[in-house]
């Protein structure tokens, strides 16, 4: 009999947050290391994984001349390693799921999670391994569109999108391992832009599903974004 999937998670965190506008220069300033209580964004994104014990490893990528991360307080725990991230998140995705190669089967499972997400709760974290646990693809965690939304050109409106058919990709994406790999690796042979595991899997021509997540699961862009992910963390008790 085979045996049950193992959960592996894979947190991107190569970027340098362009959006982010803090004050320190380099690595110092990119979003992942913005501060939120005692913590970076980064130790509560990956503390809200770690707070699952089904989770087998934790890979954070990071870039590499990031030296930063390895020394965060909160990232010593025996569950974390590190590896290269790449340019582009798929590279970093990739590079960790190559890592993962020596210890994960195809048939297991692979969380990715945004480094500035810190806000998922249990809840939304469980009810993804529930939900999607014996799904042959995954899925990932989402909210459906509340706000009127229009396509626009230049400053010019064009149109109202029916929201009605439209949510919003949040992470935790939870997809075979074997299979996310090779849609990744796909991608990159045909050159493809991929802006999250899901549309990975979607060029791959397989279907991913939705689990509802929670509005409080914000991935930290701007700086205004830290106090609204302090709130929300100081709700569930983290801070």
């Amino acid at each position: 009999m085979n045996a049950e999937p193992k959960i592996w998670a894979v947190i991107p965190a190569a970027g340098v947050g362009s959006r982010f506008h803090a004050d320190s220069p380099g690595f110092s300033g990119a979003k992942q290391y913005a501060s939120i209580g005692h913590a970076t964004v980064l130790e509560h994104s990956a503390a809200a994984l770690l707070q699952n014990a089904q989770l087998e490893k934790v890979v954070i990528a990071l870039h590499p001349e990031d030296t930063r991360g390895k020394k965060l307080p909160l990232l010593q725990h025996n569950k974390i390693c590190f590896v290269q991230g790449g340019a582009q998140r798929a590279d970093s995705v990739r590079n960790a799921l190559l890592y993962l190669c020596d210890f994960a089967d195809k048939n297991d499972w692979v969380l990715v999670h945004d480094a500035a997400r810190p806000c998922l709760s249990p809840v939304d974290l469980q009810s993804l391994l529930d939900t999607l646990y014996g799904d042959p693809v995954g899925g990932i965690l989402a909210s459906p569109a509340t706000d009127t939304l229009k396509k626009i050109n230049g400053s010019v409106i064009e149109s109202t999108v029916d929201r009605s058919t439209i949510w919003q990709a949040q992470t935790p994406q939870m997809f075979r391992f074997g299979l996310l790999l090779e849609c990744l690796q796909q991608a990159q042979q045909k050159q493809l832009s991929v802006t999250d595991e899901a549309s990975a899997i979607e060029a791959g021509g397989h279907k991913a599903k939705v689990v509802m997540g929670s509005r409080s699961n914000i991935k930290v862009t701007y700086p205004d974004d830290l106090a609204l992910a302090a709130f929300y963390l100081q709700s569930e008790n983290f801070l």
